[in-house]
């Protein structure tokens, strides 16, 4: 029977990365919630047309395509912004997580790991198809040197207001990233990924 595991952590905890390398074992795969969000936010959806009127154009580049960058500059701009912004893209994503989710227990994957920061905190996340939910606590000088190290050190002052709601487990994400995926690997027991 497949696990689902949902994993969350601060911008710079490893989340990614970790659930990157987890995925290359046999038996476990893995969706980043960040890769989702942006997909029900493509040219033509709804979710796209309600960012437009909720933000402006000026939000899109020149092919017409929402600047993901741009966005989250103007949608973390204030917390009402934020909340817009979580409220017309988290629904859209926890409806495709539940697709994605019965794909992968049609094709007997034994551990489908959901990675992404919105897990914890975002109230139209729906916590029932999830077996374990996983929170990466990791120190703020482990976090900026992680995103320095990707070119990405100004995401370190985001999500410093993400706590954990509803039952996680609490993971260490202090120590190298394969030392993290070796902890994590231990607490989600797959026997098929050994």
């Amino acid at each position: 029977m497949m696990k689902v595991i949902g994993l969350a952590g601060r911008a710079g905890s490893g989340k990614s990365t970790v659930a990157r390398i987890l995925a290359q074992r046999s038996g476990i795969e893995w969706i980043d919630l960040d890769e989702v969000a942006w997909k029900t936010y493509s040219p033509g959806t709804d979710v796209y047309h309600r960012l437009i009127e909720a933000f402006g154009s000026r939000i899109l580049d020149a092919s017409r395509h929402i600047d993901r960058r741009r966005l989250a500059q103007i949608a973390l701009e204030t917390p009402q912004s934020r909340h817009k912004l979580n409220e017309l893209v988290h629904p859209a994503v926890s409806l495709a997580i539940h697709d994605l989710v019965r794909d992968a227990r049609q094709r007997k994957v034994d551990v489908l790991l959901v990675e992404g920061a919105l897990l914890a905190s975002s109230p139209y996340v729906d916590r029932s198809i999830y077996d374990q939910m996983l929170w990466l606590e990791t120190s703020d000088d482990t976090r900026v040197e992680r995103l320095t190290a990707m070119n990405r050190r100004d995401h370190a002052a985001r999500g410093h207001d993400i706590v954990p709601q509803g039952e996680f487990m609490t993971v260490s994400g202090e120590g190298s990233i394969e030392q993290v995926a070796d902890r994590m690997l231990r607490i989600i027991g797959s026997d098929s990924a050994r």
